[in-house]
């Protein structure tokens, strides 16, 4: 009778350690799919947390599986605004590249998510959303929905008509204050513009091909991105920008790279300010007469440099003529540059440029 008991208790202990170990199984070859709710003939959805693209609580911005954080190495200035960046793609398709120098062509139902914050707000030194900016791939073309964030932190409700948002904060120990835009919707097209047609502009290869810290380890973003199935293929050798507050760098790749980001995508032949002479993509400008250098202005500024008397667009060896340091030296909204998303004056940006252009050698006729 013991020695029966015991068969028994040893049979049935085999046999449920080998359910167990094929449960385990299932579970691990079970894919895990993306709860991600996006319906293209229904949005844009009238509330952020509708696309089900974050866990709650929905300030946390933590990201739901199929969600991928991602960080350009160069960022474009927005009023010193922080950003958080993350890409979606449905199921069973993926993004191509079509260049160093050109947004990755991606498939119908991506969806590109910015956030906008400031920390340290005042009073409370506390973290503040304000914004957060999605763009959808429809079939034809881009979409933009714009979701502005609520008092209480809680939710963002789609609003198309741009407004402002007052902030004081402390960047860098100093108290800086703004009165955020919001932009409506033809400014988002300003920018994001190419021949009339809407496209992304932080999403080229040579702007993310860095590491990135995600959750399960540093990691290529490009490599990431194509293992997870986002991205079919790249090359291994990419012209790639560096990160101009990154003062290790070499300066005029950093000054490069600061055009690149903030001022290429109107300067360019498709571009929004096509009909100006620079093209400030990185690919150009390693040739310094695409970027303005002793080239003549085609608008005479004076009246607005206080006293200044620019005679080129980037005249060597002394920024006080040179007409790029006052359009960014300026919160004048007829001279200032970029045109769209800065209302206050980029410092360290003005204070680079200068110094930069102040190094240089070229002798113009």
């Amino acid at each position: 009778m013991n020695y029966f008991c015991s068969w028994a208790l040893l049979l049935a202990t085999s046999l449920f350690l080998s359910c167990s170990s094929d449960n385990d199984v299932i579970i691990e070859e079970a894919e895990e799919i993306s709860p991600v709710i996006l319906d293209l003939n229904a949005v844009p959805y009238p509330k952020l947390s509708d696309y089900n693209f974050f866990k709650q609580p929905l300030a946390d911005l933590d990201p739901v599986y199929g969600v991928l954080p991602y960080e350009p190495i160069s960022s474009l200035f927005s009023d010193y605004a922080k950003k958080k960046r993350f890409v979606w793609m449905p199921e069973g398709v993926t993004a191509t590249y079509e260049g160093d120098a050109k947004s990755f062509h991606f498939p119908t139902g991506t969806v590109l998510i910015k956030n906008f914050y400031y920390e340290n707000v005042q009073p409370g030194n506390s973290k503040k959303l304000l914004e957060t900016r999605l763009m959808i791939k429809q079939a034809d073309e881009w979409v933009f929905a714009n979701y502005v964030w609520n008092d209480q932190q809680t939710e963002a409700l789609l609003n198309m008509n741009g407004s402002f948002v007052p902030v004081i904060w402390i960047e860098n120990g100093q108290t800086k204050e703004v009165n955020y835009r919001i932009p409506n919707g033809a400014e988002c097209v300003t920018c994001h513009n190419s021949s009339e047609i809407p496209l992304p502009i932080g999403t080229k290869p040579q702007h993310l091909n860095k590491n990135y810290s995600y959750s399960t380890g540093i990691q290529n973003q490009l490599q990431k991105w194509k293992d997870f199935g986002y991205l079919s293929d790249f090359p291994n050798q990419i012209n790639t920008l560096v990160n101009y507050n990154d003062t290790t760098q070499d300066l005029e790749l950093r000054v490069r790279s600061y055009f690149d980001i903030n001022c290429a995508h109107c300067h360019s032949e498709n571009g929004f300010c096509n009909y100006r002479s620079m093209r400030f993509g990185f690919e150009h400008t390693h040739d310094h007469t695409k970027m303005g250098v002793c080239g003549h202005p085609d608008e005479n500024i004076s009246p607005w440099t206080n006293g200044g008397n620019p005679t080129h667009i980037i005249k060597p060896g002394n920024h006080e003529k040179s007409v790029v340091y006052y359009r960014l030296n300026t919160t004048l909204e007829n001279i200032r540059m970029p045109l769209r998303g800065r209302t206050i004056i980029h410092e360290e940006a003005v204070g680079m440029i200068s110094q930069w252009i102040d190094s240089l050698e070229d002798t113009c006729e």
